[in-house]
């Protein structure tokens, strides 16, 4: 027997489907009868779905060539503990609505093409223990808020366009608190601080350094020997001066 509908799950299906291009017909079971009655215990009429008590509790929805975006509405499914759309072409902002989602411990939205700023807000979903982000388009800093997330255990924003420092709270973890490598922050060139290696002087590089002592090893040279020839022709004519001199001295035989 199915459960009672939830109008905010329903809500939350509906616009998220709206929001999805699915050129592989992959979720062709979601439709707006499933979306008004999604769950029957714990199985889901939808692919990609888990219930649990008649809610909406994951979606994972992986390699399915998805395109389009993230719809906001998504923050509806308030019982929402996983979700999963990595490996996908889903393209756009990651919605700051994700910080209604207070249950959340797994958001996992990496290898897509997704842009903008990490949202600050999803420091409010105190329970999030994964959020893995990486080979995306992100930009900007690391919000340093998300270094409240005591419960994070696995971090990975690898592989973006992200700038700035990193968050020490995310970085240089203290405690008992699980350490996240380099791993998780490389591939972001203009991404610095602990536990990245230290960044190269911006400053002159060593090759440059060489190739300007060489260059001017090579021009003190060169001024070095105009300068002996100088000298040496001034010798010269200074000895052709003399020579003169000596035979209009000398008397005639």
């Amino acid at each position: 027997m199915a459960d009672n509908q939830d109008p905010n799950d329903e809500a939350c299906l509906t616009h998220l489907s709206l929001s999805l291009k699915d050129p592989t017909n992959s979720l062709q079971n979601w439709t707006k009868p499933n979306f008004a009655n999604p769950c029957s215990g714990f199985n889901s009429y939808l692919s990609g779905a888990t219930c649990n008590n008649g809610r909406i509790y994951k979606l994972s929805l992986t390699n399915l060539s998805l395109q389009g975006s993230i719809s906001p509405y998504i923050s509806n499914c308030t019982n929402l503990q996983s979700l999963d759309l990595s490996s996908n072409s889903l393209s756009g902002l990651i919605p700051a609505d994700l910080q209604y989602l207070v249950n959340l411990a797994v958001l996992n939205l990496s290898s897509n093409r997704l842009e903008g700023e990490i949202p600050p807000q999803l420091a409010l979903c105190a329970y999030l223990n994964v959020i893995d982000f990486h080979d995306n388009f992100l930009t900007g800093q690391i919000p340093q808020q998300l270094g409240l997330l005591v419960r994070l255990s696995a971090f990975d924003v690898s592989n973006n366009k992200l700038s700035g420092p990193i968050p020490g709270p995310l970085g240089n973890r203290s405690g008992n608190l699980p350490r996240f490598n380099a791993t998780s922050f490389e591939g972001n060139k203009d991404l610095y601080g602990y536990p990245l290696p230290p960044m190269k002087s911006k400053g002159l590089s060593i090759l440059a350094i060489v190739g300007i002592g060489l260059g001017s090893g090579f021009a003190s040279l060169v001024l070095s020997f105009t300068g002996v020839c100088i000298w040496l022709k001034i010798s010269e004519q200074k000895m052709a001066l003399e020579e003169s001199k000596n035979s209009q001295l000398m008397p005639d035989y």
